[in-house]
């Protein structure tokens, strides 16, 4: 385990039990959902390629806004 990840778990073994199940489901769903991600993009690479061709073609264009913007 990382020095980071050990960190994180101290500070979350100290809030109350509630938000500790909280934290935990966020991060339980979160590795579901890349698991998912990875199964889905190694099933066709080229989808994945594809799709990152056309949001580069769409940034050339000028299609396109920071995130920081639409948030």
């Amino acid at each position: 385990m990382t020095q980071l990840l050990e960190k994180a778990l101290q500070k979350i073994g100290a809030l109350p039990e509630d938000e500790q199940n909280a934290i935990a489901s966020q991060i339980l769903e979160t590795l579901e959902d890349e698991q998912v991600w990875r199964q889905k993009l190694s099933r066709n690479p080229a989808k994945l390629r594809q799709l990152a061709e056309e949001a580069l073609e769409e940034h050339r264009r000028g299609e396109t806004r920071p995130l920081d913007e639409t948030l």
